[in-house]
């Protein structure tokens, strides 16, 4: 409601000569819009109406969502390309076998004469000398050369090594030749039941053999007369390794019976009853 000024009746207005109009205030009762908007209170009727539209929709949508997951599936289509790489760089490396446990091993099969000569100075108690003992005297006790070759100068040391015409020749025809012939002949002398002791080198004897000395292009060690030393019979017994050349620093027999033999056959160096004695030779 709202106050609003309006004239009185003309008949209770002052005479003229009054000079006043007098208006009297009046209250008048602002009237209601004819069309209001009214909030209806919803009935249970349009509540269970408005669930089953809900309803409906949901339904609609789920069967629309399956339906399109319906057509991909059969029309084939393919992971994105944001995905696919991925699951195949997994295979791959899944795939791929381990590399670590498939490398050969390479310092067995290395021949040592391909390598080439040092100046190191060998010594009688590295391990690899007494397996190389070890093969000399199984050789001797069976008589085969072959079982004995490991202790033997490589060949292809000894090309290295030869300032000769034909290395491989001399190293085949007289060295191996000698090399059999004299293991033979130690084979003879000792009989059956031999044990070996051990093998005895004097370090001190061990001389360089400077390169151009006795036709050779490369220089070494040489160490004369070691001593084989063996048991038999309940008796100590002893032959020499006339001549023993360096390599790489290791020690390799290069002439068992003698250096300058006195005939054909084969010879047994110094043979004695007990350990023996090495003696100081200045060969090559």
């Amino acid at each position: 409601m709202m106050a609003r000024a309006r004239p009185t009746d003309p008949s209770n207005r002052p005479g003229p000569g009054t000079g006043q109009d007098t208006y009297h205030c009046v209250a008048i009762m602002d009237r209601p819009d004819p069309t209001p908007h009214r909030y209806r209170h919803p009935t249970a009727r349009s509540r269970t109406v408005r669930r089953r539209r809900v309803t409906l929709l949901a339904v609609v949508l789920v069967a629309l969502a399956v339906t399109g997951a319906m057509v991909a599936r059969s029309s084939g289509e393919r992971p994105s390309a944001a995905t696919a790489p991925a699951t195949r760089r997994h295979a791959s490396t899944t795939s791929m076998p381990p590399t670590t446990t498939t490398l050969p091993p390479t310092t067995t099969t290395v021949d040592p004469g391909s390598l080439p000569q040092t100046g190191a100075f060998p010594s009688a108690t590295d391990p690899l000398f007494g397996a190389r003992m070890d093969a000399l005297w199984n050789g001797v006790v069976s008589g085969s050369m072959t079982s004995a070759l490991p202790a033997f100068f490589p060949e292809a040391a000894y090309a290295a090594l030869k300032a000769e015409a034909d290395p491989a020749g001399d190293y085949a025809g007289r060295l191996l030749v000698d090399y059999q012939l004299d293991i033979s002949a130690a084979h003879e002398m000792l009989g059956a039941g031999a044990a070996l002791v051990g093998v005895d080198v004097d370090s001190s004897y061990g001389h360089w053999v400077p390169p151009g000395v006795c036709y050779n292009d490369v220089g070494y060690f040489e160490v004369p007369n070691a001593r084989m030393v063996y048991r038999l019979d309940g008796q100590v017994r002893s032959f020499g390794i006339a001549s023993m050349i360096s390599w790489r620093g290791e020690w390799y027999v290069v002439h068992l019976g003698a250096v300058l033999r006195s005939g054909g056959g084969g010879e047994v160096d110094d043979p004695q009853t007990g350990p023996g004695t090495s003696a100081y030779s200045s060969t090559c």
